[in-house]
Parts: structure tokens; C-alpha cells; sequence
């Protein structure tokens, strides 16, 4: 059964999405949806690609309108549950939002990039390392930067002092400590409130806020949060894996990694050794 609505409810629904969706993206779906049978499972696949227009969907999806019982986090089960002309409505309504500027689309292709790859990542890692839900891994992969879109909106020099935060990364000063520092908040926090606000699974919501945190989630021996931590342990080693400090951080050493690597592997079960076999499996796989 699928749940239709119609493009003004949409347009109601959607306020509060300002994650631009990448351009190809849009044409590539604008493409699907002219063709005579427009196919809802590759459409679920070029949008389980985007950031913003996954989480539009997820929104709707999770929006009182429907009353599902428990939030979603997984795209495809939103696509079938909201059918291709609510779907296409949809697309339509982001793709008026306005043209981005080549060079605002230059610098959001590092943002847009990096989600794709360590969502994919999230989701392999989540099978091999047996998580029962794949599906929040790789949405988490996905999201847990969605706050970067939005800081740079309201900082032009945002990309700048994101560098600088990778480049001082240490045991005693977290990536958002210097963003902070330098603006009064951080990529996590804008980021925590946006995916609330697109109404996720409060879980992958916690995450993301506490993505730069990772040294003392997981000093906290009290056995608590375990969802918390295992999806964590995923996010941090998805980053690695795909090399976060490089492209969106422009530095060449993960100076993040080399201080939350070893609580984060004795976790999830891993030696360095296994980790590494690990990481080159994945890259053989050619999921980047």
C-alpha cells in the first residue's frame, strides 16, 4: 500500500530542507521520470545517492501524515511507501529550489563526494561486521555530515577553518573544538538539529552529534548506549577507510584516527590487523 501526497502538502513538508541536492543527481532522476514506466527501484537508488533529497524523503515518510509506528531510516522502504507520483512531486519541488553557482557546486562536490562513499562503506562494513540493520548504516554514512551544506551557507570561509580543524585534531582538541573556537558551533550540532528536523531515528541522530566525540563515547566503560557505539565504530572507520581527512579535510594523516583507533577496533572485535585486511578488502571490492 502506498501513501500519495499531493505537491502542496510536499511543499509544506519540505520546509526546513536547505541541503542542496547535487545537480546530476536531479538530472539523472528528471531523466528516469519521463521515461513511459518510471522505475521506483532505480529511482530509490539515484536518491539513496543525495544527502538533502534522501532526507526529504525520510521527513514526509516519517511526517504524523503517515502515523508509522517507528521511524524509517531505510530509502527504498520509503520510496515503496510513498509511490512514484509522490516520489516524482517531490523531485520536482527541490529541483525549483534555485541553481547553485559552478563554484558553490565546486566545493560542495567534496560534501556530496565523501557522503556517497562512506555510506557505501558504512553499509558493507555493517554486513561484515554482522549489525542488524544496514540499511541506519549506510543512511547514518550518509547524513552524519549533512551539517556541512549548512555551514557553509552561513560561513564563506567554512571549508577554511574545516581544514584547520582536521590539521589540529588531537587527543586533546576534537575536530568541532576548533570550530567552535573559531565560529561558536560545528558541523555536529547544525547537523544533529537538520536531521532531527528531517524527523530520522533519534539513534542515528544521537551519532551524528557525537561523530567528533568519539574518545569519550567510547572511554565510557558503563556498557551503555552499545547501538550507540557499534554505529559509531562503523561511522569512524568508514571516515578512515574513504579518507574523510583528505577530501574534506585536506590532510594527508588522519591525525583523528590515530588517537580513537584502538578503543574503537577492541570494540567492534578487531585487531589492527584484521582492520587493515579489512580496508583492503573493501577497496578490492571497488565500493569506492
Amino acid at each position: 500500500m502506498t501513501y500519495e501526497l499531493t505537491a502542496q502538502q510536499i511543499q509544506q513538508v519540505l520546509q526546513g530542507i536547505s541541503v542542496p541536492p547535487q545537480p546530476q543527481i536531479m538530472v539523472d532522476l528528471q531523466m528516469e521520470q519521463i521515461m513511459p514506466n518510471p522505475d521506483l527501484r532505480s529511482i530509490a537508488r539515484l536518491i539513496s545517492q543525495d544527502p538533502g533529497l534522501s532526507g526529504a524523503l525520510l521527513k514526509i515518510v516519517n511526517s504524523p501524515h503517515f502515523g508509522l509506528a517507528n521511524r524509517i531510516a531505510s530509502i527504498q522502504q520509503a520510496v515503496n511507501l510513498l509511490g512514484c507520483n509522490t516520489v516524482i512531486n517531490l523531485i520536482n519541488a527541490q529541483s525549483i529550489k534555485g541553481e547553485l553557482t559552478d563554484e558553490a557546486i565546486l566545493v560542495l562536490n567534496r560534501f556530496w563526494d565523501s557522503a556517497q562513499d562512506v555510506a557505501m562503506t558504512c553499509l558493507t562494513l555493517a554486513k561484515r561486521l554482522g549489525y542488524q540493520s544496514p540499511d541506519e548504516a549506510y543512511s547514518l554514512g550518509l547524513f552524519h555530515n549533512c551539517g556541512i551544506p549548512l555551514m557553509l551557507k552561513r560561513f564563506p570561509n567554512y571549508m577554511q577553518v574545516l581544514e584547520e580543524a582536521y590539521a589540529s585534531a588531537s587527543d586533546q582538541c576534537r575536530v568541532v573544538d576548533t570550530e567552535n573556537r573559531l565560529l561558536t558551533t560545528n558541523h555536529a550540532v547544525v547537523g544533529y538539529f537538520t536531521a532531527r528536523s528531517w524527523r530520522l531515528p533519534e539513534h542515528l541522530c544521537e551519532v551524528i552529534a557525537n561523530h567528533h566525540n568519539a574518545l569519550s563515547i567510547f572511554s565510557d566503560d558503563s556498557g551503555r548506549d552499545a547501538q550507540l557505539k557499534t554505529l559509531l565504530g562503523i561511522l569512524k572507520m568508514a571516515e578512515h577507510i574513504c579518507e574523510t581527512h583528505r577530501v574534506l579535510g585536506a590532510q594527508a594523516v588522519d591525525m583523528e584516527w590515530q588517537y580513537i583507533a584502538q578503543p574503537i577496533l577492541e570494540y567492534v572485535g578487531l585487531s589492527e590487523y584484521d582492520f587493515e585486511n579489512l580496508r583492503e578488502s573493501i577497496r578490492d571490492l571497488a565500493v569506492l
